[in-house]
């Protein structure tokens, strides 16, 4: 009896720890949510990374959305059914923690507080190297940001990268 009523606590604790992990991952803003609308990939990772939803609020991306022809100084207008896929599913998903809660300046993830604060050891050339070409262009150092996937042992230097640029991304 003891032995089964012991089993049970550890298991509903085991399904608990899973549920919180999971909801944290999903919140996370680092992985792209399971379904991923075929428009979404085909139209905004044509240009630009995929960006996972949850890097910006809500807000946000009812903006750009609205804005699809003057984004970011290109014209990325879409036909209505696309623009109400992508952007039903980027409210769905948009950042509603913390650290996304505040809106960014111009909409952009590169300007999020965040965004400076995780960057902010990376000289500002190594923004303008051939390589990168600018901050929006995240797989040039995180390999798998095409998966939403952002972590550290995922990143590599981006090539042209100085010594001394590579010290300060380790510290």
């Amino acid at each position: 009896m003891k032995t089964s009523r012991a089993l049970r606590s550890l298991a509903m604790i085991a399904m608990m720890t899973i549920a919180v992990i999971s909801s944290a991952q999903a919140d996370s803003g680092r992985m792209l949510p399971a379904k991923v609308p075929a428009a979404y990939t085909q139209e905004c990772a044509a240009c630009h990374t995929a960006y996972p939803p949850g890097m910006l609020p809500k807000a946000s991306w009812q903006r750009i959305m609205r804005g699809l022809d003057k984004h970011y100084g290109t014209d990325a207008t879409l036909d209505e059914a696309s623009v109400n896929q992508i952007s039903g599913w980027l409210q769905a998903h948009a950042g509603t923690y913390k650290r996304v809660a505040e809106e960014p300046p111009q909409d952009r993830i590169t300007q999020s507080a965040w965004f400076v604060r995780k960057h902010r050891k990376i000289e500002p050339a190594a923004w303008k190297l051939v390589s990168v070409k600018s901050a929006a262009n995240c797989v040039a150092c995180h390999t798998r940001a095409d998966q939403g996937d952002y972590e550290d042992d995922t990143r590599r230097f981006p090539a042209g990268l100085d010594a001394r640029s590579r010290r300060a991304w380790n510290d």
